[in-house]
């Protein structure tokens, strides 16, 4: 299942990897703030039941997984 709610938005996907003053602790401060729109809670809150009910496994195509959206978004679903 891919849940576009809950990733990036294309602008700061871009801003990120082609940005070569990007910075992982500027990019996890605007994919939180992205993260508390409405579609984007809903989408945080099934993502949240599905891994209440059973194991989920979060992909990556990002060479780099740590400094990656995967592993903000983890954090924002064991935090439930």
């Amino acid at each position: 299942m891919w849940d576009k709610e809950v990733t990036p938005s294309d602008e700061l996907r871009t801003w990120f990897h082609h940005d070569p003053a990007a910075d992982f602790a500027e990019f996890t401060r605007r994919y939180e703030a992205e993260l508390t729109g409405p579609r984007q809670r809903e989408g945080l809150r099934h993502l949240r039941a599905l891994a209440g009910d059973a194991p989920v496994t979060l992909l990556t195509a990002s060479k780099d997984p740590a400094h990656s959206h995967v592993a903000v978004l983890l954090e924002h679903v064991r935090e439930a």
